[in-house]
């Protein structure tokens, strides 16, 4: 077969694929809806309405954590958050990175590994965000997922360094470059409930790894006896 009529997907995990046309798909809808295509004059909110019902709001946390009441519409705004994106641009970035991240993790991670590390990586990026920030701004979009796959990166190029005797601090390269754009950022908006989000992404997928990534646990036990 001639290689120059491939796809380029057919190199990706359907995974990663799955996961990436779920949430493209979705912003390709809200700008259908947004140009008039879809839903009519009532589609021009949906973005909006969508927001309201599943951004993670510091509002809603601390309302659930004063009445001690935990209602599912609520609840399901830890996990629906990463689905919905502020425009176009936003979204496509995350795609971008879920498609180029997501390649190199899910060919070695489980699929139930590699959406793990990216939602359950999303939900303690939230819980970051409510707990440790006191933020006016919802947080919605899936760079809190994106950052637990480059945690999961950052943990297979960190055993691949070890693996060849060569630095291991360079596979933090990726994250310190990234954190320090996400830094200047939230120095220049004065908001930093995303960057905490992010971050805590970030070290939830790199701790995920040591349990979900391939022979990740036995390697951690190894290496405390070690000790």
């Amino acid at each position: 077969m001639d290689q120059h009529n491939v796809s380029p997907f057919n190199a990706l995990p359907p995974v990663v694929i799955a996961l990436a046309v779920v949430i493209f798909g979705l912003e390709l809808m809200f700008q259908a809806a947004t140009a008039g295509f879809l839903g009519g004059q009532g589609g021009l909110a949906w973005r909006l309405a969508a927001v309201q019902d599943y951004a993670v709001l510091d509002a809603v946390w601390t309302w659930m954590i004063s009445t001690g009441q935990f209602p599912v519409e609520h609840l399901v705004r830890f996990i629906a958050y990463p689905l919905i994106h502020q425009g176009f641009v936003h979204a496509a970035f995350v795609v971008v990175f879920i498609l180029a991240l997501g390649k190199m993790v899910a060919e070695v991670y489980s699929v139930a590994a590699f959406l793990a590390v990216f939602w359950i990586s999303a939900i303690m990026g939230a819980l970051g965000f409510v707990v440790l920030m006191d933020s006016e701004y919802p947080l919605i979009g899936g760079y809190p997922g994106v950052y637990g796959l480059i945690g999961a990166f950052t943990f297979l190029m960190w055993v691949r360094a070890e693996a060849e005797g060569s630095g291991q601090l360079r596979a933090f390269g990726l994250i310190g470059v990234l954190l320090g754009i996400q830094l200047l950022f939230g120095l220049i908006a004065g908001e930093f409930g995303r960057v905490v989000a992010d971050f805590s992404g970030f070290v939830t997928g790199l701790a995920l790894s040591f349990v979900v990534s391939p022979g990740g646990w036995r390697r951690m036990l190894a290496r405390v006896r070690q000790r």
